[in-house]
């Protein structure tokens, strides 16, 4: 089974605000197994044993088998004796000397992506605030499994089309502005993105998108200049790139004069044309 080593790593810095902001003591949590319904424990934090190391939870079973079931956190304030749950789980859950459980579902797109667990080694109430916490814990590890499906999707869908397709194809025409269009959405979306790799993979994709190989010698556009004309070069208004690209408008402009004044275009039109021949568009 191919292991998602991106979402891995939000489930692991999830783990790591939930610590924070509640102060629980151990953190827990994992990753839904590709077209199974249950969820592998992969990532521990603050425990003192391996027992809930690989575990895996299926859907409706234990506390996190409930949260999964039912799309929404669940809480225990003591795990082995609570009528809540089902006690599958009550060996690996005893021998790390857990009691008091709280588990909140990854929800992306209506469906269960994750689990994250935290955890007291006291049989105590778990408050709203602390569930609080852990639930905005888990937002952020949604907001970013979102991005990086968005960014995949575009990745799909971003194929550039024959170079031998005459330029008045009508579908070589189309499939260059599906390019475009996409090449503009990844530019916004990846500053968006917090994890570095799939930002420079995003990037990278931009440059095969836009040049092959690279822009060809010219012009240097900064990266926010670039962003500006992709965005313009797919028809947007500066308030329209503004948005997209979360700045003020008077921001637009001047990346915009930049860019115009580097590329020695007096108008938007003659900047994504120039932008185009120097390779920085596709």
């Amino acid at each position: 089974m191919a292991v998602d080593a991106a979402g891995t790593a939000q489930i692991r810095s999830a783990l790591v605000r939930l610590r924070r902001t509640t102060g629980l003591p151990v953190a827990f949590g994992g990753l839904v197994e590709s077209g199974r319904r249950q969820v592998r424990i992969s990532e521990l934090s603050g425990t003192a044993t391996t027992a809930l190391s690989a575990l895996a939870v299926t859907a409706g079973n234990g506390l996190g088998g409930r949260a999964v079931a039912l799309s929404r956190p669940c809480a225990v304030t003591d795990y082995s004796v609570s009528r809540q749950i089902s006690h599958e789980y009550d060996l690996p859950v005893a021998a790390e000397g857990l009691r008091s459980v709280l588990a909140v579902p990854v929800v992306v797109r209506r469906r269960v992506r994750g689990v994250l667990y935290g955890a007291l080694r006291t049989a105590q109430p778990l408050g709203d605030r602390t569930l609080g916490a852990a639930v905005a814990a888990a937002r952020d590890a949604e907001q970013a499994l979102v991005l990086r499906d968005e960014a995949d999707e575009l990745l799909a869908a971003a194929s550039p089309p024959p170079a031998q397709a005459p330029a008045h194809d009508p579908a070589g025409g189309a499939a260059w502005e599906q390019v475009r269009e996409a090449h503009a959405a990844l530019r916004a979306l990846a500053p968006r993105i917090a994890d570095p790799a799939l930002r420079d993979e995003l990037l990278r994709a931009c440059g095969l998108l836009a040049a092959g190989d690279g822009p060809a010698p010219g012009p240097r556009l900064a990266p926010r200049e670039v962003d500006v004309l992709a965005c313009v070069a797919a028809g947007a208004t500066n308030g329209a790139v503004a948005e997209r690209l979360g700045v003020g408008p008077e921001t637009v402009k001047s990346y915009l004069r930049s860019a115009m004044r580097k590329l020695g275009a007096r108008t938007r039109t003659e900047a994504v044309a120039a932008a185009r021949r120097t390779g920085w568009l596709p």
